[in-house]
């Protein structure tokens, strides 16, 4: 299936946001009127591997919305074409652009983001996220009644000692939620989700898949990271929940 894609610029609290819009091509006598994916990119930011697994899943028939969550430290920014600050090292800039953001943040934008995109306060949608996004996953479906269901790869953050960590409330999640998680993350160990994996594994509705071998970033072709296996298994998941969460 074609795609097409647009950027659309909105406001936030915060100042412009840019909101990535992908889609299937519209065709004459086609009402248009496709599912609505909101994707949460991963802290390296929009860049031409976020533009192709877009078009990736539009081709699976789904509006998909991409808010670039790094626009308060300037315009579409990401790690592969913006140079550090001088005396900084391109992580310490990644690692400076997520500790700028919060949760409130990030919803926020998602917020704003589907707004922009025209997709109404009662329409229905799902969710994936990578890396941080993969807590803002978790989030939308704890507080967002039109999310039916989540999808979250080598997740970030799922578990840690503030008061408002996602893994003291997952016993409570009622919405299917996929993990998928390679067993040679360092960057986001297994032993580092442990809290979180232990509170949703009685869940019927949470299937956490672990990958043999794979790395952090294990989703984007052409990276030193890149598992083929990982990420066409957890593709062929993904695309499975979110058919099985609009039937």
């Amino acid at each position: 299936m074609e795609t097409t894609e647009q950027i659309i610029d909105t406001s936030t609290d915060d100042g412009e946001m840019a909101v990535l819009v992908t889609q299937p091509t519209q065709e004459a006598g086609s009402a248009g009127d496709w599912p609505v994916v909101l994707l949460f990119i991963d802290a390296p930011g929009i860049r031409s591997a976020t533009h192709e697994f877009a078009s990736k899943l539009a081709a699976e028939g789904y509006r998909v919305v991409t808010p670039d969550l790094h626009h308060r430290q300037g315009r579409l920014l990401n790690a592969l074409d913006t140079s550090p600050p001088d005396g900084t090292t391109v992580q310490q800039m990644v690692w400076g652009w997520i500790a700028a953001m919060t949760d409130e943040q990030i919803q926020h934008d998602a917020d704003r983001g589907l707004a922009a995109a025209a997709v109404a306060a009662d329409t229905p949608i799902v969710t994936i996220g990578f890396c941080l996004g993969a807590r803002a996953v978790y989030r939308r479906l704890m507080a967002d009644d039109r999310a039916l269901a989540g999808a979250a790869w080598h997740p970030s953050f799922l578990a840690d000692d503030d008061a408002d960590s996602p893994h003291l409330t997952a016993a409570s999640l009622t919405k299917p939620l996929y993990l998928a998680i390679g067993d040679a993350d360092q960057v986001q160990s297994i032993a580092m989700h442990q809290r979180f994996l232990d509170a949703v594994e009685p869940l019927d509705d949470v299937t956490v898949e672990i990958y043999a071998g794979a790395d952090h970033g294990f989703t984007w072709p052409g990276f030193p990271n890149h598992d083929e296996a990982a990420a066409s298994g957890a593709w062929a998941a993904t695309t499975e929940l979110f058919a099985a969460a609009f039937a």
